[in-house]
């Protein structure tokens, strides 16, 4: 009998135990966390840093629109809080761009892999034109004659500013430098045409050089109105082009010793010679055939707070 209760016993142990191993919870990966920040910077110069801050210990794969950067396939985390991995990315493109990551935690039993959100950026391009070799900036002011309700919102005729009412006149004012003649500035003499379309306008602006109370730049006007003139609300879009005449001769940097001097008297060094620094200068050399003239291009890139803007009359 006592065999019997044992056995039973034994049993119903057995039993109990094996409830419990088969049901023991098993607790799963903690979520992990992923933010990039940084990635903003200009194209051309130095590399960009991406900041990837994660919940803890592990390795970020840096991505730009999916892929994963070169050079940034597995950077490790720091080994303590915040941490954070580094990413010095060389975009080869300037404009928008989306960055990622992927975190691999450390610690996989216990941490669960994340991909971060998106951080999306604009990699700086310079305002003055991308197109090389020639160089644009323009700017707008108010034309003069304007008075009343059509003065201007801020202001004096010919101030610089991006706001304008239906009944102005917008004055573009550009100003452009070539650099295959040295950074030479672009003028009536050296330029065979110079425009800017405007959305809405069938036919472009002709720009036209010429002296502005002492300052010598390019210029157009658009005038807004009733119709026949332009009068559409909102963002002007507009596109400038510049082109170069053909040229028989170019500007060449190049470099010449040029005897140092201080307080006009020539500078020796200790045995009695003669001291030169190397300086640097343009020289003209004569190009066969001709360069084909340049043709520069400046559409305006500023945020949407900096767009030219026309608006309306405003009510009394």
């Amino acid at each position: 009998m006592k065999k019997l209760i044992a056995g039973i016993a034994i049993g119903a142990m057995a039993l109990v135990g094996g409830a419990f191993g088969a049901g023991a919870a098993v607790a799963a990966p903690a979520a992990s966390t992923l933010i990039l920040t940084g990635g903003s910077g200009v194209f051309g110069l130095d590399p960009i840093t991406i900041n990837a801050t994660a919940s803890n210990v592990g390795v970020v794969a840096f991505k730009l629109a999916g892929k994963v950067i070169t050079g940034c396939e597995a950077v490790a985390t720091t080994s303590v809080a915040p941490f954070v991995a580094k990413c010095a990315w060389v975009p080869d493109a300037s404009g928008p761009a989306a960055l990622s990551g992927t975190f691999t935690p450390g610690d996989a039993a216990n941490f669960s892999p994340v991909d971060s959100p998106a951080l999306n950026v604009k990699v700086g391009v310079p305002a003055q034109g991308v197109i090389s070799p020639i160089h644009i900036y323009v700017d707008t002011v108010l034309a003069s004659g304007t008075s009343g309700a059509l003065g201007p919102r801020f202001g004096v005729s010919c101030a610089i500013t991006n706001e304008y009412i239906v009944g102005q006149g917008i004055v573009f004012r550009v100003y452009a430098n070539n650099s295959d003649q040295g950074g030479a500035v672009m003028d009536s003499k050296n330029t065979a045409k110079a425009y800017i379309e405007i959305a809405g306008v069938k036919d472009p602006l002709t720009l036209t050089y010429g002296n502005h109370s002492g300052l010598a730049f390019w210029t157009a006007i658009l005038k807004t109105g009733a119709a026949p003139l332009f009068n559409t609300l909102g963002v002007i879009n507009y596109k400038v082009t510049m082109i170069a005449k053909d040229s028989s001769t170019m500007k060449v940097l190049s470099t010449k010793l040029v005897a140092k001097k201080v307080n006009g008297v020539r500078v020796r060094d200790e045995s009695g010679r003669q001291v030169y620094d190397r300086v640097s200068y343009y020289r003209t050399v004569n190009v066969s055939p001709a360069l084909k003239g340049a043709t520069g291009t400046f559409t305006p890139n500023w945020t949407a707070a900096s767009m030219l803007t026309l608006f309306a009359l405003p009510k009394a």
